[in-house]
């Protein structure tokens, strides 16, 4: 790449950051000419290109991204001292192209008109309406967990493999596009992360890529927690980049599921949600309610955190953070902590309809 070139792009990285923050505000600009414009046809072409091939070319994509880094470094760190300048030349130049195709892949969905405002739902509710939600959420899984044939105290397993169940939620995103024309959902393009293990380890489900437009599952996880993770990273591949709306998502292409065990990975994920925010607004009916929820519902719950307890370590934290700041970074100004904006929105979206 020649000097001038170099500069040419070091010089447009703050444009487009400039360029990103005017777009923050023109939401309704970036909903109906990118999120439900250019980006289906970009997310379309991506998962008929790469969804066909049974590993992940995402996973490939970022392992030997990071090899050429290593190189690229370990040939060049002597220019930080000898040649100071044209490093940093180098180091910006590159991002600046980096930048500039992930925002145009992906990035500028999470400058796009709020879910809540697209399905015209509140965002208030009390802890009155909070509690009733959670009562009747418990009531609906408890149910299904007895349609599944188990005891009240038997923690239900899958009776699908990985494979199975990434088939299986195309039925739930067909069912959700009658209502949500936007939330229709094909070709697949799901699958195991080669990188399962270094995915835990720093605490995620799964990813998406941007620049394959596949969507990675983390294939240790528990399969009770595996076809909302495989649905939330669905979400994300039609252009819902907040967290908390993928979570949302998720949870209605699962409950809306026809088959009765993904159904049921739906509810008890809302019913996670809502339990863990009552806990944080009124520990005693926290408690009072827990002792209504099947205690094979539990199980699974505690099976995940014990799960994710044994996989604990530093790196977990530091990625986190990163993480955090990303999001925040992002137009999400509450970081992971918008995760908790999903309660909400299920409030909201069942409040006159039943489950």
């Amino acid at each position: 790449m020649q000097k001038k070139t170099k500069l040419i792009l070091v010089a447009l990285l703050p444009i487009q950051i400039l360029v990103l923050q005017l777009l923050k505000n023109v939401p309704e600009f970036i909903e109906s000419f990118y999120s439900t414009g250019i980006f289906p046809v970009i997310s379309k072409i991506s998962r008929y290109i790469f969804g066909w091939i049974p590993f992940s070319i995402g996973d490939l994509f970022y392992f030997f991204l990071i090899l050429l880094l290593i190189r690229w470094f370990y040939k060049n760190i002597k220019r930080i001292k000898t040649d100071t300048k044209y490093f940093i030349l180098d180091v910006f130049s590159t991002l600046s192209i980096v930048y500039l195709v992930f925002n145009l892949l992906w990035g500028l969905n999470y400058y796009r008109v709020p879910l809540h405002q697209t399905l015209s739902l509140g965002t208030d509710y009390n802890t009155e309406k909070l509690i009733a939600t959670t009562k009747r959420l418990i009531k609906k899984s408890n149910e299904m967990h007895r349609q599944l044939d188990f005891h009240d105290t038997i923690q239900i397993e899958s009776p699908y493999d990985h494979k199975q169940i990434f088939k299986k939620t195309l039925n739930g995103y067909q069912n959700l596009a009658k209502k949500h024309p936007n939330l229709n959902y094909n070709p697949l393009s799901l699958k195991k992360s080669t990188w399962s293990l270094g995915l835990t380890y720093m605490g995620y489900s799964g990813y998406y890529n941007p620049f394959t437009g596949e969507a990675q599952v983390n294939g240790l996880i528990k399969l009770h927690k595996f076809p909302v993770v495989s649905c939330h990273e669905q979400a994300h591949q039609l252009g819902y980049a907040a967290e908390n709306e993928a979570n949302f998502i998720a949870a209605l292409a699962t409950i809306n599921n026809e088959d009765e065990f993904i159904q049921y990975t739906g509810y008890i994920f809302a019913l996670r949600y809502c339990v863990n925010e009552i806990a944080r607004r009124d520990l005693d009916t926290y408690r009072e309610l827990l002792k209504t929820i099947n205690p094979g519902i539990l199980k699974s719950y505690k099976e995940m955190r014990d799960f994710w307890k044994s996989y604990e370590n530093p790196f977990e934290v530091v990625s986190k953070l990163f993480w955090d700041q990303f999001l925040k970074a992002n137009n999400q100004s509450n970081g992971i902590k918008s995760y908790s904006y999903m309660v909400a929105l299920i409030i909201n979206y069942y409040e006159d309809q039943p489950f």
